[in-house]
């Protein structure tokens, strides 16, 4: 069982620790695929899932017009981060898989396009949300492995650059 904190940072400054067993009792409902209502402190807040990036552990949130950047680290991913084992993740990435098993909605690139970083190539719809897979950095695209309709798996191969 794992009883080491998930570090919750917001807007880049550190908030608080939640244990693993804690996370299981917030109070958070969704109301559709990308709004939720959550309680904190006696308060209620409603809450607008803007962008996620799942490889980053990145979601961006809006509550009453204010923009809100969520970042959660567990305890494997800090002990990398002292180890030096996350320098190389800036490398370029030629590969570009499914973050989690999902529906290919849409294809937004073709092979022979030129793309930059943060450019959408893959809409993917998981646990009743889109998620728009972008580039990593910038290059062509060499093959488009996905194909609109296609249910993929966590890790499947969706498109390779060059």
């Amino acid at each position: 069982m794992i009883t080491e904190p998930f570090q919750i940072s917001v807007n880049g400054q550190q908030h608080f620790d939640i244990l693993p067993e804690e996370a299981k009792t917030l109070d958070i409902i969704s109301e559709s695929e990308s709004k939720y209502h959550l309680l904190h402190n006696g308060q209620s807040h409603h809450a607008e899932l803007v962008e996620v990036n799942h490889i980053a552990r990145q979601f961006t949130f809006k509550m009453n017009g204010v923009k809100y950047i969520v970042k959660i680290t567990d305890h494997y991913e800090r002990l990398t981060q002292q180890l030096g084992l996350n320098t190389g993740s800036s490398q370029k990435m030629n590969i570009v898989k499914a973050p989690m098993p999902g529906l290919v909605l849409s294809i937004m690139v073709e092979p022979g396009q030129s793309v930059q970083k943060g450019e959408p190539l893959v809409i993917l719809e998981a646990m009743k949300m889109e998620n728009v897979i972008k580039s990593a950095g910038d290059g062509r695209i060499k093959t488009v492995k996905a194909q609109k309709g296609m249910a993929v798996e966590k890790g499947q191969l969706l498109v390779e650059m060059e």
